[in-house]
């Protein structure tokens, strides 16, 4: 029988902030744990931590760094930086381990943790399930001897290191002196190092959600909040507009009108770009089974490949690794370009994007309105206790949906790896008959969920990648 992982969700650990398991003696064992399984060799072992914003941050990181001091290893502490800078960082430092404190996309009560292994790559499903039956069985025996204990440093150059990266990836010559950009930063773990590249790269930028407080990461702004970017990008007369979320391994774009362009979109855009150059490898691109089906018929019109995995940028970037393909992503907006970065990166794929516009010399509106996208709709509907899938009605109301699709289409049923809700995701030609069958399944499933638990459990709309 396969094993499941307790702790561990589609992109690491997550929960809300001092509660079960997202608490400081879950972040010490793993700390204990994780760099347990990471020494190996005779060198001076290193993990490297960094964070977002969130207020619980300061009582993760050093729960963290006690584990690991704990188990032998140093410690480099870099603060605030995305999650991609510490893929980065993990392996430009040559370290054997690499950690992001962070909920990404999600309000400040939650956290998360995210481990890297040495590659800079998130941890395959193996591994967790080995870190977490060592937390289980116990390890206090195998701990360090006191006079090798790790020690903990701070590496103050560690957003001058990312920032450089990022900048190296935009092609060169080639500036964005004539162009005026809007940057979201979602209050969140980008706030200074995001303005930052653009401006040296020669925009003008306007910088919003670069006031973190501990409280307002992503809270009314970032990629999970489009519309403030629409807003912003109109109201301040840009050429074009970019939102990141509170790790800054998604993005974004708004055109010059306020009209948003999605993941999908920036798929093709740099899919089709690279094809053309030929940068892309592989023959095609990885997407997961929410992307619009507009994606596959525009890259089969080029000759392209579309490989769609599970939800979640990790199993993306591990279909990219089988298939030679440096380009894939999610349509929340995850995108991985394997030459660049080892896990999704908002702002390097912002610059691939704003390449294309500097090349083309078009507006934004032209240049990002790739293909036309089949209506497509996406609704949440949260549910206490175990998940209702299973249950008959909702099974029987799945086969009804798809009869009335009819092969017309695309249904997708599939509980979120990060929270607890149901994720009803439906696309046709026909609008109005992809609405009839995600508000009739979203209330089959909201009824069922009453029913099973005595609470309310009602449907939502909005993105999600979990």
């Amino acid at each position: 029988m396969t094993k499941t992982r307790r702790l561990f969700g589609t992109d690491g650990i997550r929960g809300k902030a001092n509660t079960d398991p997202m608490t400081a003696g879950t972040a010490l064992r793993l700390g204990q744990v994780a760099g347990l399984l990471f020494s190996r060799g005779n060198h001076r072992h290193r993990v490297v931590i960094g964070k977002d914003t969130r207020l619980s941050g300061y009582m993760i990181e050093p729960a963290l760094t006690a584990g690991f001091v704990g188990a032998g290893m140093d410690v480099t502490l870099v603060g605030p930086l995305p999650t991609p800078a510490i893929a980065m960082l993990t392996r430009s430092l040559r370290a054997d381990l690499g950690v992001m404190i962070s909920a990404s996309h999600n309000p400040y009560e939650d956290n998360g943790i995210k481990l890297f292994g040495p590659d800079g790559a998130k941890l395959s499903d193996a591994m967790e399930l080995e870190i977490e039956g060592l937390m289980d069985a116990g390890f206090d025996d195998r701990l360090a001897d006191p006079a090798d204990l790790g020690r903990a440093s701070r590496l103050d150059d560690a957003a001058g290191r990312y920032i450089e990266a990022a900048k190296a990836t935009f092609p060169r010559g080639r500036r964005l002196k004539d162009l005026r950009i809007v940057i979201d930063c979602a209050n969140g773990a980008a706030y200074r190092v995001a303005p930052t590249v653009l401006w040296e790269l020669g925009a003008t930028v306007i910088p919003v959600g670069v006031s973190p407080d501990g409280f307002n990461i992503n809270k009314g702004c970032g990629s999970t909040v489009p519309e403030f970017l629409c807003g912003q990008v109109v109201e301040h007369g840009a050429d074009l507009g970019i939102a990141l979320d509170g790790d800054a391994d998604r993005v974004l774009i708004s055109d010059e009108h306020g009209e948003l362009v999605d993941g999908d979109q920036i798929l093709a855009l740099i899919g089709g770009s690279w094809a053309a150059s030929g940068q892309l490898r592989g023959g095609g691109v990885v997407a997961t089974v929410m992307s619009n089906l507009g994606l596959e018929r525009f890259l089969a019109g080029r000759g392209l490949a579309l490989h769609r995995t599970s939800v979640g940028d990790r199993y993306v970037a591990e279909k990219m690794r089988e298939t030679a393909i440096n380009v894939g992503g999610e349509q929340s907006g995850h995108l991985i370009l394997s030459d660049f970065a080892t896990t999704g990166d908002g702002l390097v794929a912002a610059l691939q994007v704003l390449a294309v516009v500097v090349e083309q010399g078009r507006p934004a509106s032209e240049v990002c309105r790739v293909f036309a996208p089949l209506p497509q709709l996406l609704r949440n509907v949260r549910f206490a206790g175990a998940s209702p899938l299973r249950d008959a009605r909702i099974q029987r109301a799945i086969r009804a949906a798809e009869g009335r699709l009819n092969g017309a289409g695309r249904l997708l049923i599939r509980q979120s790896g990060t929270e607890k809700m149901i994720r009803v995701m439906a696309e046709a030609e026909d609008e109005a008959l992809v609405v009839l069958v995600v508000d009739e399944l979203c209330a089959t499933i909201a009824a069922q969920t009453r029913a099973g638990s005595g609470s309310g459990g009602g449907p939502s709309s909005g993105p999600g990648s979990g």
